[in-house]
């Protein structure tokens, strides 16, 4: 057999490895969103939007003209899309999708939604319309799509993305996605999602099923509204609901001055503990909380994410407080909720109480000595029960005569106690005679 010489063997390698270098090289990426013209002139419904409230990657609520959503607001599901989950089990890259949607839609100087047939649809749960999102960017003369946009970024896992009127294109960007390993497709973890033992949760998922929860570790963020009794209270807005949920948790008497300082009323934070039953008080508490100043960025410590915050006190009548019911999206389909229930553990504002009767505990050493329990009613004539701490004025324990008959208003934390919900004052300064 005739030898090769070695300079020709070497040129041969290397036009291959040349060759398995281009062949190997990734394609380029196609901006699908870029591609897709909204036809203005189609069958299809649409209107005009500018946005409510951001829920997350897949879903936010937008103002429209009348005649299109009731009370002119239309809770849009995103078609073709299914982001990560934030509202009820938080879930990787679900805050990215979010903060993507976000960005796109509050630099919008324009958004049009469009139905994918004649008509205005509604998803499986009858309470949100499935729309094509459209948005134009500053500066720029036409639409862009952010359903396509989710997916061809690799934000969005498929939800009968090729059975709609741009199913081609959208499952090539979909393709492009997973082909490129972008984001949700990448392997590699979530640079902004916390891996720890903890559960991932929001404040509304373990409200509304605290069972599931019970004695696992959980992790959520949230407002400090209080501290009182080595416990705070924290809350936090969801926007699918417009309602604040919250949750006592207890920290007890062993807590480091730097955990305590994170804290503080007012901060942002991350707490990771356990969901636990509170015999004595009948109401779910977060324990076992920790704060270890030599691992200062582990993902099982307390954190301080902001600070500057205020408790919400959201206002509520006296009807609402006893009698309101809460229609809530679950993982079991709509349930209808005492609106007292889901807002355990919140701030409230309500005016205008007339109290009826009232009484202070003057038992010696009990745990209750100076609390005033208000049987109050509202201008509606509902009834709430108010309790107050212990309040003094100049050294001397005020009794229930300072409010007995009077008209009140206050400000307080939602409680349960003895089978009922009532309103818990912490301050002083919180109960003004009106």
């Amino acid at each position: 057999m005739k030898k090769i010489p070695l300079l020709v063997c070497l040129l041969l390698g290397l036009m291959l490895g040349r060759t398995c270098a281009r062949a190997q090289a990734p394609e380029a990426f196609v901006d699908y969103a870029g591609q897709l013209a909204l036809n203005t002139v189609s069958e299809t419904a649409k209107t005009e939007a500018t946005v409510k409230t951001f829920v997350d990657g897949d879903t936010t609520h937008f103002y429209v003209p009348s005649g299109v959503a009731e009370n002119g607001v239309l809770r849009a599901r995103f078609l073709a899309v299914n982001t990560p989950e934030i509202t009820g089990r938080v879930e990787e890259y679900g805050q990215m999708a979010a903060a993507f949607t976000r960005e796109k839609l509050s630099g919008a100087v324009s958004i049009l939604l469009e139905s994918d047939s004649a008509g205005w649809n509604l998803d499986s749960t009858g309470s949100r319309h499935l729309v094509w999102v459209w948005y134009k960017a500053r500066g720029e003369s036409t639409y862009r799509c952010l359903n396509l946009e989710l997916l061809q970024n690799g934000l969005a896992l498929a939800n009968s993305t090729a059975n709609n009127r741009y199913g081609s294109i959208c499952m090539a960007a979909l393709n492009q996605a997973r082909a490129q390993k972008l984001h949700l497709y990448s392997g590699r973890k979530d640079p902004g999602f916390y891996y720890g033992e903890a559960i991932e949760v929001t404040l509304r998922e373990l409200r509304l099923h605290a069972e599931t929860y019970n004695g696992k570790k959980v992790a959520f963020s949230g407002i400090v509204s209080m501290n009182r009794d080595q416990s705070v209270y924290v809350e936090a807005f969801d926007p699918e609901t417009g309602l604040y949920f919250g949750m006592p948790v207890y920290y007890g008497y062993g807590m480091s001055g730097a955990g305590l300082e994170i804290l503080s009323v007012g901060n942002e934070v991350r707490i990771v503990g356990t969901l636990q039953y509170y015999e004595a008080s009948g109401v779910w508490q977060v324990s076992g909380i920790t704060y270890r100043m030599m691992k200062p960025d582990d993902p099982d410590n307390i954190q301080k994410l902001s600070g500057g915050h205020g408790a919400a006190y959201a206002p509520v009548d006296a009807d609402t407080f006893q009698n309101g019911r809460v229609a809530v999206e679950t993982a079991q389909g709509v349930q209808t909720f005492p609106w007292a229930q889901l807002a355990l553990g919140t701030t409230v504002s309500m005016p205008n109480l007339h109290v009826q009767s009232a009484a202070t505990t003057l038992a010696k050493g009990s745990a209750g000595y100076g609390a005033i329990t208000l049987a109050c009613t509202g201008d509606d004539g509902a009834e709430v029960t108010v309790r107050t701490e212990p309040f003094y004025e100049n050294g001397a324990l005020i009794t229930q005569d300072r409010y007995v008959g009077k008209t009140i208003s206050l400000k307080g934390v939602v409680d349960f106690y003895d089978g009922a919900y009532q309103i818990r004052v912490l301050m002083m300064d919180h109960l003004v005679i009106e």
